[in-house]
């Protein structure tokens, strides 16, 4: 044990109700704003220096007042429930056995929230070690439908001068420093309507659309690879079509793509690649925007292409990051990444902000009905948040 963890675990039974109260508000995206309350009235009860929900409707909460400005970020919104019938357990009961936490949320992202929030009250019983750091917990919107866009609104139009984001994802209590990116691309053949009856009067474009899909999977074999983040990806992941009827010939045909991007890849590199396949098949490719408002009614309108991003592992914020956990926790921690995509599409893919990631629960869970947090990965993060303001004013986060 060490002063941080033992400081720690007597916030243990405090987070463990916050968090299960998170869990008990059902906040998909665009509908977080329960979830947005409560966490600010937790900010305001644990006497945060300055709590408030910014047009975009992330809560925010500041402690210290330093010269170096720090994120902690984890997101709001989860993925809906499914099926009932299939969860072991109420997924809004927050359920808690034999250490561990249970819901709809409680991996990805709210056991973080709880945290963060929390690492921030110990924080400032520590005032902050001595480090001229100001430290903002920031819970961020609709981030399971467009993973950044409520992120980079908080660094671009409600923070500034930000040195360095530290993510709340998933990452067993490990240091993470990159993942690959993502976009979505749509594919659509046009065709001819006929009488099913006499499908030779028409041009079926789903027939069409067939070796288009099958190149697709060819391509998946021969895209790029990196020795840390990976192999890019590419899969159909939908196909659907108009037609007048059951027995019509559709006259128009689209399959949903979903690329994973590496390093190497780009926005561009990928249309290229994807027009390779689509040549010579009168087919048609599109990259989707997003323009969803938030739970405020703001709503930014985005192209559906999030980065690639990796910090070096030599990087200060990364040397901070494992100093944090060797001081808090006494262990050395694993340096890895992630296999989803977080809100460091944002940070550190488009604004170029250093960012790691440092998270209770495993990626496993999430999007699952065995979704659960353990209390002693609550408090362990807590310990490591409060430990990071003076790693990295000693390391510094220079870009």
């Amino acid at each position: 044990m060490t002063e941080y963890s033992d400081a720690a675990a007597r916030h243990g039974d405090d987070v463990t109700r916050f968090l299960r109260d998170l869990v008990a508000i059902p906040s998909t995206s665009g509908r977080e704003k329960g979830v947005a309350e409560r966490v600010l009235s937790e900010m305001n009860k644990l006497d945060y220096e300055e709590a408030f929900i910014d047009p975009m409707g992330n809560a925010i909460g500041r402690i210290g007042d330093g010269a170096t400005k720090i994120v902690l970020d984890a997101h709001m919104d989860t993925v809906g429930v499914g099926d009932r019938s299939a969860w072991p357990h109420d997924p809004f009961e927050g359920k808690v056995a034999d250490g561990i936490v249970f819901g709809r949320g409680a991996s990805d992202n709210k056991g973080a929230i709880a945290a963060q929030v929390y690492g921030g009250r110990l924080m400032a019983e520590r005032e902050l070690d001595g480090a001229d750091v100001t430290v903002y917990v920031v819970g961020t919107v609709m981030e399971e439908e467009c993973d950044g866009l409520a992120l980079g609104y908080a660094l671009t139009e409600t923070l500034s001068g930000i040195s360095g984001v530290v993510l709340g994802e998933c990452t067993n209590l490990a240091v993470y420093r990159g993942h690959r990116g993502r976009m979505e691309m749509t594919v659509t053949t046009k065709g001819l309507s006929s009488h099913a009856s006499a499908p030779e009067r028409g041009d079926n474009a789903v027939t069409a659309m067939a070796p288009i899909v099958l190149e697709i999977d060819a391509l998946n074999d021969r895209l790029l690879d990196h020795d840390f983040l990976g192999k890019g990806t590419i899969a159909v992941s939908k196909i659907e079509c108009e037609t007048a009827s059951l027995n019509a010939i559709p006259d128009s045909c689209t399959i949903h793509v979903d690329r994973r991007l590496t390093e190497g890849d780009s926005l561009e590199s990928a249309l290229e690649e994807l027009a390779g396949v689509t040549s010579g098949h009168n087919a048609d490719i599109e990259v989707p925007t997003y323009a969803e408002p938030s739970y405020t009614g703001l709503g930014l309108e985005t192209q559906k292409y999030f980065p690639t991003w990796v910090l070096e592992e030599d990087h200060p914020l990364v040397r901070a990051g494992v100093a944090a956990a060797e001081t808090a926790l006494g262990t050395t921690p694993a340096v890895g990444k992630w296999t989803f995509s977080t809100n460091g599409v944002s940070s550190a893919g488009r604004l170029g902000i250093p960012t790691i990631g440092f998270g209770p629960s495993e990626e496993k869970w999430a999007h699952t009905v065995a979704d659960q947090c353990s209390i002693e990965h609550l408090v362990a993060c807590i310990a490591y948040y409060a430990a990071l303001p003076r790693a990295i004013h000693s390391m510094g986060t220079n870009r």
